[in-house]
């Protein structure tokens, strides 16, 4: 703009001039001085001087310009930042005046963070640890406060011994760190070239043991030799003691007969009309000197009860009358773990620890089968159909189960699907299956002599189940599981879960407690391991009581199929009680 107007008015005459002079301002003129010719005596190095522009910004200093001035000003220690170039002796000038009298050593001392004075510093990690280590070890090392590296601390009469060296150095060399290997690289030598293969000078390809370690191989492999053996376990003779004074009464009649002389109808097959809650203790029986394991009635009329116990006898007792005990039965060398009559009580089989099961006469007390396959039997149950009383099921402690024919005293059948030790058997849907329970927290379903079970319960929430109890009616499982529940199965055609009848409030993890119905099905009993009676009722599953039976764990209850309110129970404190 300035140039064109510059140009106008280089180009215009007289009176046009006079007219600009009068219209633009004196800052115009300025602006087009360039245009103007020179003076006399002047060039243009001098124009360029005059009109030389200053770019440099008017910047207001944010720092007083006395402090940058004055060289001697020493800087306040606490400052972190510096608005000016210092000079060094600003920055490294000593404090002036007193120290402070009340602050410590530690106090006083010049720190950049709470802890001290913290520098960076670059080092070998490796040359670190060798220090270190050598400190350890020695007690010396290389003064890490300076930087001179022949300067040592710590032990100076150690650092003497071993000439300065540190751990890393001093480490010698152990015999036969490097073997030396016979040499034979003539590749013409065809029968003696080496190569690469050849042996070591101290390598010996046949060893022979000293004789001192020649007696200890002799005395390991005779332990082995015997150790395969297999020893046949000679079981103890049978024995039977007869507690009454006569086996039979003036009739000829046996225990096994039925009393008529009884408030109760023993032989009527209908259960109670209506049963009541079990409230106190009117009989025990005592005779076993350890812990009872298992409780069964004599099937149908229930007058008679069969006890076992960790004392590896079994004891006949009388439920009515003077309840008198009438046989013992002796035949195992250690505890019982289970008993089972057979459907009409004549016969009973035993499982012990010893690894047999024994078949017993329950009249007579005579012991008419021994079966064993030298594994721990866990449970046992006789086939409950008529034509099937010869043949019985085992469940075993190596994980199968094994089906037997008491008369020829051979296995007809394993069972062999579970993954652990089985715990219970129990026949369900008029006989032709049965359900097993094992410590594989599963339930299986099989048909009988069929050795694939068909149905496999497993839950992620399931736990072991080794009590289970068959209903009076036939119509439900009542599993006693580890986790201190009572979980209900329908054994009918299809065996399912009842997730609404689940029975709580007990305590029996690690203890295989039985449970049983009543006979109306109105109420679920069961012990527990405090030695307690628990009653639930069946329809709301409410707890309704709990009764102090036993000092230790109450392992079994049965209640009578003919009584109202009767309930049998037996602990590890080697009672059998009665409660009404």
């Amino acid at each position: 703009m300035a140039a064109s107007l510059g140009l106008v008015d280089y180009s215009s005459d007289d009176n046009e001039s006079e007219e600009k002079d009068t219209t633009y301002s004196e800052g115009s003129r300025e602006e087009s001085l360039h245009l103007v010719p020179l003076e006399e005596g002047k060039n243009v190095l001098n124009l360029h001087d005059q009109m030389r522009l200053n770019a440099a910004p008017f910047v207001e200093p944010s720092h007083s310009l006395e402090d940058a001035r004055n060289h001697y000003k020493p800087l306040d220690p606490s400052t972190k930042k510096i608005m000016y170039n210092a000079k060094y002796e600003q920055m490294f000038t000593p404090e002036a005046g007193p120290t402070n009298p009340y602050k410590t050593q530690q106090q006083a001392a010049q720190k950049n963070m709470l802890s001290g004075f913290v520098e960076e510093a670059n080092f070998s990690a490796f040359q670190f640890e060798n220090q270190r280590r050598t400190f350890n070890s020695y007690g010396f090392a290389v003064d890490p406060s300076t930087d001179v590296t022949n300067e040592m601390v710590g032990d100076i009469a150690k650092l003497e011994e071993t000439k300065g060296k540190t751990v890393f150095e001093a480490t010698q060399k152990r015999p036969g760190d490097k073997r030396k290997k016979t040499k034979n690289r003539d590749a013409s030598d065809i029968d003696g070239y080496e190569g690469p293969w050849s042996k070591y000078k101290d390598e010996e390809t046949v060893s022979k043991p000293s004789e001192a370690m020649q007696e200890e191989l002799d005395v390991i492999l005779a332990k082995r030799a015997k150790k395969g053996k297999v020893v046949e376990e000679k079981t103890i003779e049978e024995k039977t003691t007869l507690h009454v004074k006569d086996a039979y009464d003036y009739q000829g009649r046996s225990y096994l007969h039925v009393p008529q002389d009884l408030d109760v109808d023993l032989k009527s097959e209908e259960p109670p009309e209506k049963c009541y809650l079990p409230k106190k203790h009117i009989h025990s029986w005592a005779g076993h000197t350890k812990g009872v394991s298992c409780i069964k009635l004599l099937p149908k009329s229930g007058h008679l009860l069969l006890s076992s116990g960790m004392d590896s006898k079994i004891k006949l007792w009388e439920v009515y009358n003077q309840r008198r005990l009438l046989r013992t039965f002796i035949g195992h060398k250690q505890a019982v773990r289970e008993i089972t009559f057979n459907n009409d009580g004549t016969k009973f089989l035993s499982c012990a620890y010893d690894r047999y099961i024994k078949l017993w006469d329950t009249e007579t007390g005579e012991c008419v089968g021994r079966f064993t396959n030298r594994k721990v039997p866990y449970c046992v149950a006789f086939n409950p159909d008529e034509d099937k009383q010869h043949m019985f099921v085992a469940g075993m402690s190596d994980k199968k189960i094994v089906q037997w024919d008491t008369r020829t005293d051979e296995i007809t059948q394993e069972y062999d699907r579970h993954l652990g030790a089985v715990n219970s058997i129990t026949f369900v849907d008029n006989n032709r299956r049965f359900v097993t329970t094992s410590d594989d927290k599963s339930l299986r379903v099989w048909e009988w002599d069929i050795p694939v079970d068909f149905k496999y319960i497993a839950e992620p929430n399931m736990h072991s189940m080794p009590s289970v109890t068959l209903s009076s009616n036939g119509k439900w499982l009542g599993c006693q599981a580890m986790d201190n529940k009572i979980v209900i199965y329908s054994a009918l055609s299809k065996v399912r879960e009842n997730r609404k009848k689940v029975f709580k409030g007990h305590m029996v993890a690690g203890y295989a407690c039985r449970m049983d119905f009543s006979p109306d099905m109105s109420y679920v009993v069961s012990g527990d391991a405090d030695g307690k009676l628990n009653v639930w009722d069946w329809k709301t599953t409410k707890l309704y009581s709990k009764l102090k039976a036993h000092d230790g764990v109450c392992i079994s209850c049965l209640w009578h199929p003919h009584e109202t309110s009767k309930v049998i129970t037996c602990g590890w404190d080697g009672q059998i009680k009665l409660w009404d």
